[in-house]
């Protein structure tokens, strides 16, 4: 709703007030200035007759209104005109911005603001503005998506446990080691994805708080496959690593760096079959450090490669029915962290059946360079 004139008003009222003011100046100064000039003109001529002089100030006062008066009402009409176009001008895209933001204000971000050419500041105002919107109906599209995949998530655990629940009430399902562990393993599950929410959400706006310290990042694949190893050969999956004589010094945070390896690993552990292999290769490629998990097991599609960074993701959708993986968020995380460190975190694959593979770049330490 509009409170006062517009803003196309207030300018012409101003422009017009300027100009009137500049005209009223021009004509009382040379009301004043020019008889008294034009006299002392006559008496450096030499005219000393008072007629004459009166008859030539009379003709000379004539020609000067009429001067004033025509020129004035052309500068008025020339400056009325120029004002007009150039408030035009500048109040059309001010308003499409207050469109857009009444638009963008009623959750509508599909809006775009045509580019001002009266000006770069203008027209960097109406790109910006276009960006924001652009910017905010992406951030709400992913609090949705995010909302309606966080609510799929939480369904299994929790109607897992409403019917352990019921089934222990009604006396159907029995008070058994098994039964303790399956409800125990839920609870695990969501509390792992609280966890894991409370990451995602502190990667999203950069607040992971990295430490950062010049570190070997042999030693941390080392930690990383040693913590991993009790766990690969319980599932019957062999785990190897691979890494050069020399260090591969990065500045990073080394707990941050091991828990993307963990992530890796572990996704690596849930795709392969027992059997199967996983190697860690560590290696130094020009001016950074390349981490490479490979694997043997289900592969990716071509058409899911693109997506497996996003959040609550999953190559295979029926291991979460059968509470297999985990939150979903464990390759939103890695890749989060990687980038937060100047490096790069990408996935390849041949295709179903042909394993996978999952590669961090991080920049050498500038020494090491």
């Amino acid at each position: 709703m509009r409170s006062g004139p517009r803003f196309a008003t207030r300018m012409m009222l101003i422009q017009s007030m300027v100009v009137g003011i500049g005209a009223l100046a021009l004509i009382v100064t040379a009301w004043i200035v020019a008889p008294i000039l034009f006299h002392q003109h006559l008496n450096h001529l030499g005219v000393v007759s008072e007629v004459v002089q009166e008859h030539a100030e009379e003709a000379f006062a004539f020609a000067f209104v009429i001067s004033v008066v025509v020129a004035t009402a052309v500068s008025v009409a020339a400056a009325g005109a120029v004002s007009w176009l150039l408030v035009r001008r500048v109040s059309r895209p001010i308003e499409e911005l207050a469109r857009a933001a009444e638009s963008v204000a009623a959750g509508n971000f599909d809006v775009f603001v045509p580019h001002a050419g009266f000006s770069s500041e203008l027209e960097q105002l109406s790109g910006s503005f276009t960006l924001m919107a652009t910017q905010l109906g992406d951030s709400e599209a992913a609090r949705s998506r995010l909302l309606a995949d966080l609510a799929h998530e939480l369904r299994t655990p929790l109607a897992t446990l409403e019917a352990y629940i019921d089934g222990l009430e009604d006396e159907v399902v029995v008070r058994d080691v098994e039964a303790w562990a399956t409800m125990r393993h839920q609870v695990y599950r969501l509390k792992r994805l609280a966890g894991d929410l409370r990451e995602t959400a502190a990667a999203d706006e950069h607040a992971l708080g990295l430490e950062l310290t010049p570190m070997d990042m042999c030693a941390t694949c080392e930690a990383a496959v040693a913590a991993a190893t009790p766990r690969y050969q319980m599932m019957g999956v062999a785990l190897t690593l691979k890494q050069p004589d020399m260090a591969l010094p990065v500045n990073g945070d080394e707990l941050r760096l091991q828990q993307v390896l963990a992530n890796l690993l572990e996704n690596a552990l849930w795709h392969t079959p027992r059997g199967g292999t996983v190697s860690v290769i560590a290696s130094r490629l020009e001016a950074n450090v390349r981490i490479e998990v490979i694997d043997d097991g289900a592969g990716i599609p071509q058409a899911e490669i693109g997506k497996i960074f996003d959040r609550f993701h999953r190559v295979d959708p029926a291991r979460v029915s059968t509470g297999i993986g985990g939150s979903g968020l464990g390759l939103t995380i890695a890749r989060a962290i990687v980038n937060d460190h100047g490096g790069s975190l990408e996935a390849s694959s041949e295709g179903p059946g042909l394993g996978a593979t999952f590669t961090m770049f991080l920049p050498l330490h500038r020494r090491a360079r």
